[in-house]
């Protein structure tokens, strides 16, 4: 009879996968993470992450949120629509909360994780290639590849948290192009003011200012023709536009940094159990669109929940259909709400005809004057829809 060499094996050591990890340490459980990145490497995604008050109160059960630096917090978030008077404004006082979300670098998060996680008894094998992933004798087999050697792990439970590339042709995903790219850089302006984020709807897509340090990170959205030639403009061109786009609220744009363009698209793994003995996690289950910023804060509810159904599973039931169905149950309110959201956001927005350009206006209008429906949309981005 094959025996288990881990109990729980985690494939992909970003922030999702490194969360997971260190919400089960100390539990008795043997654990391990597969990443693909040698030791010791240091992140290359220089991107910012946008981090709501609810991801806050998670890291801070894990033990990271007072290793992070060079986090600048949102307290106010002003949605508006271009060419039209509906705006709508959340304040966190007005939610009970200090603030209502945080902006800092990738790498900075993904440091701190790991760095806990070499504090832990978490094993982590590092330049892991994973190559397949099969059940086999009521346990999941996984193949990698390590220095031109291949070796095979047996596992009560994997958990594929590695944005979605290891099964995506044997468990295709729903794929829904937006027709969009999201160009990413950071800048300053002349007017900057500290502590508030913009969210602007435009027909071509939305553009977020996020308060990051001495300006902001800008998320700017645009068909993907649009988007490559916005990364070819000089930066005098690339200021003059954007402030053509956004308007004089945050004064004259000064400066620009470097700019970097992906396709933006919604990604859905028809389960997040795909097979026996597997979760899919983050990304690898859902990507979405980063309007309101919602997929990286849902993949780190992911994380806790299903931390919570291992720690209550017994030997026999970990990583058995029953586990699984409940952590599906636990979290199909949440990631549906959130799906249907961001995918909602994107539709209603982008686009130019005018019956619906003036009711988007009135139903800003409407929010900005409803206090309780204002608190149920912010407490949404927050928390997500289990609260």
């Amino acid at each position: 009879m094959i025996t288990a060499d881990y109990d729980i094996a985690i494939i992909g050591g970003g922030p999702v996968g490194a969360a997971l990890a260190l919400a089960l340490r100390d539990s008795q459980l043997s654990v391990c993470v597969l990443e693909a990145r040698p030791p010791n490497t240091a992140s290359k995604d220089s991107r910012a992450l946008a981090l709501s008050y609810g991801s806050r109160l998670l890291l801070q059960r894990l033990g990271i949120w007072d290793a992070l630096h060079d986090v600048s917090p949102i307290r106010k978030i002003h949605i508006s629509q271009k060419h039209s008077f509906g705006r709508t404004l959340l304040h966190a006082e007005e939610l009970n909360v200090p603030e209502l979300g945080y902006v800092l670098p990738y790498p900075v998060l993904q440091d701190a994780l790991t760095d806990k996680l070499q504090q832990s008894d978490i094993a982590t094998i590092y330049g892991a290639s994973v190559t397949q992933l099969k059940i086999c004798n009521d346990l999941a087999v996984i193949d990698y590849l390590q220095e031109a050697v291949n070796y095979s792990l047996h596992v009560r439970l994997a958990v594929v948290a590695d944005g979605g590339k290891l099964l995506m042709q044997q468990y295709p995903p729903e794929i829904h192009d937006y027709g969009q790219s999201a160009l990413i850089t950071h800048i300053t302006c002349s007017a900057s003011q500290a502590e508030i984020a913009y969210e602007r709807f435009t027909p071509s897509g939305p553009l977020a200012l996020l308060p990051f340090t001495s300006g902001y990170e800008l998320v700017w959205t645009a068909p993907h023709l649009r988007a490559q030639e916005m990364l070819e403009w000089d930066d005098a061109k690339f200021l003059y536009e954007l402030h053509q786009h956004f308007g004089d609220r945050v004064g004259e744009f000064l400066t620009v940094g470097k700019r970097t363009c992906f396709p933006l698209g919604l990604k859905r793994a028809p389960r997040q159990t795909p097979m026996q003995h597997t979760v899919l996690l983050g990304n690898a289950a859902q990507t979405m669109h980063p309007v309101a910023g919602q997929g990286f804060n849902m993949g780190l509810r992911d994380a806790w929940e299903l931390a919570q159904e291992i720690l209550h599973a017994t030997p026999k039931t970990l990583g058995s259909e029953s586990m699984l169905a409940a952590y599906r149950s636990q979290r199909r309110v949440d990631r549906e709400a959130g799906i249907r959201f961001t995918d909602g956001l994107v539709r209603l927005f982008s686009n130019e005809m005018p019956l619906i350009s003036a009711g988007r206006a009135a139903a800003l209008t409407a929010l900005d004057c409803l206090p309780f429906a204002k608190k149920f949309v912010a407490k949404r981005m927050m928390f997500g829809a289990n609260g």
